[in-house]
């Protein structure tokens, strides 16, 4: 008598980015950066979400709604 054994799938949602996967990058203005980056500040992008930027968001894809934003004003 011979008893096989029999595995189930790993069905879990594998993450490989560090929980990043809905972060974007977003614009914010000059001197509000610049607080956030010496004094902590929570500031608002252009697209209206508040944040404390202190990550490199280069690897992160645009905000379409602060892209717009930037797009609508005038140079």
């Amino acid at each position: 008598m011979s008893a096989d054994v029999l595995e189930k799938p790993d069905t879990r949602v594998k993450t490989t980015d560090g929980g990043d996967h809905e972060r974007m990058s977003h614009y914010f203005r000059k001197a509000d950066i610049e607080a956030a980056y010496f004094d902590g500040a929570e500031v608002t992008a252009l697209c209206g979400k508040k944040d404390v930027p202190t990550r490199d968001f280069t690897q992160y894809s645009i905000c379409k709604t602060c892209q717009e934003a930037l797009n609508a004003i005038p140079e």
